[in-house]
């Protein structure tokens, strides 16, 4: 009798037949945005469009050139995406995620048919295609959208500071209810009044490109001011941190990589916010505040209030504060969102250079860790900004 032949189940966990190492994000680009549009578990961090304004901008300043991992399969589908860049310590090359301190959440971009078979033999092949002498990969998540990070199988500590999120309704009315007490939602909304008395107060993204460059531009004129009135470095006065910035909040395939909005009085914009957006998510970048007028008004709150209202007629399921401790956080971002720090080793050279870089870890999270330490090196630059009588 002859057998029928029966096709082989389809259901098979995909495995990682090769991996390449791209030194370009052009040479990357095909491969990244096939998996990125493929629905894979990945931040919008990790946007292919996002790190291709910060490489030229912020990346190749910095000293860093590309080092993308891309594993694929036996039909050449890549099964992964990590978006490493690489830099010098003199001799020895140091491996960690592009993006640098602008991307608040790490992680790499992975089919959701590979990531829970991304097991410890997977890593130490996707690590060893590096030809790096060690990796210190910061800021990472331990799971993104209810899946584990296959990242976390490598040696890692807790990072010095959390993520902050909170779940999001689509009824907004609902989600303030069950956050806010009744006496806090009466305050912001009787402030929000005085601002609608004192103008029309209105709140909007900014859409074309024209309007979102007009909207960066009070954001850099508020920030710094801002920043120099803490006494805290002038970070955003950097010409490649703008740069990167106007790049980024300009739409590229369809979609701003950083979306951005405005609170104004009148035609007078008195409070930004920027972030990151996916199907599910909207993780908040940097905000800035009108610093004379309407103080008593906090713009900077009424400004929060309102992205989180959008993002809940949007049907979006979390909205996120970003890596740091801030009180404002706890206003729509009660839970805390833990994230870790890796260090592999690779060489003789790189196990120096880790054991170092742990250390060094280590005292920002014990600092971090101790109010009254922490309070004394604001009081410092405050101090060293003028802010405080000498």
């Amino acid at each position: 009798m002859t057998m029928a032949l029966r096709p082989l189940p389809t259901t098979a966990a995909p495995v990682l037949a090769r991996v390449s190492v791209f030194r370009s994000m052009a040479e990357a680009e095909p491969y990244w945005r096939v998996l990125e549009n493929s629905g894979p578990v990945m931040s919008a961090y990790q946007r292919f469009d996002f790190m291709a304004a910060w490489q030229p901008h912020l990346g190749s300043a910095e000293g860093v050139t590309p080092a993308i991992v891309v594993g694929f399969d036996a039909l050449n589908a890549p099964l992964v995406v990590l978006p490493f860049g690489l830099r010098r310590f003199g001799e020895l090359k140091i491996i960690g995620f592009l993006g640098g301190k602008h991307a608040n959440f790490n992680l790499g971009l992975w089919r959701r048919d590979f990531v829970a078979g991304a097991d410890a033999d997977v890593l130490d092949r996707l690590a060893k295609a590096t030809d790096a002498d060690a990796l210190v990969l910061r800021s990472q998540p331990h799971e993104w959208q209810g899946i584990r990070n296959p990242l976390s199988l490598w040696p890692h500590v807790k990072s010095p500071s959390l993520g902050h999120k909170g779940q999001l309704k689509r009824d907004f009315e609902a989600l303030i209810a069950e956050r806010l007490s009744s006496s806090t939602r009466r305050k912001i909304r009787k402030k929000g009044e005085k601002l609608s008395a004192a103008g029309g107060m209105t709140f909007a993204r900014a859409d074309s490109d024209a309007d979102a460059q007009r909207v960066v531009d009070v954001f850099f004129e508020q920030k710094i001011a801002r920043m120099r009135q803490i006494g805290q470095s002038d970070v955003f006065g950097n010409p490649d941190v703008q740069n990167f910035i106007r790049a980024a909040v300009t739409r590229s395939n369809g979609r701003q990589p950083i979306e951005i909005y405005s609170l104004s009085v009148g035609a007078d914009v008195i409070a930004t916010f920027a972030g990151v957006c996916d199907d599910e998510r909207f993780s908040a970048m940097f905000n800035s505040i009108e610093p004379d007028r309407f103080q008593t008004e906090s713009p900077g709150e009424q400004s929060l209030f309102q992205l989180v209202r959008y993002c809940c007629e949007r049907g979006l399921k979390t909205f996120d504060l970003g890596i740091g401790e801030a009180r404002y956080k706890n206003l729509f971002c009660q839970d805390d969102e833990p994230v870790f720090d890796s260090f592999v080793a690779l060489s003789p050279g790189g196990r120096l250079y880790v054991a170092a870089a742990r250390v060094g870890q280590a005292a920002k999270r014990w600092i971090k860790s101790r109010p009254a330490v922490w309070n004394g090196l604001e009081a410092a630059r405050r101090f060293s900004a003028g802010l405080l009588p000498r």
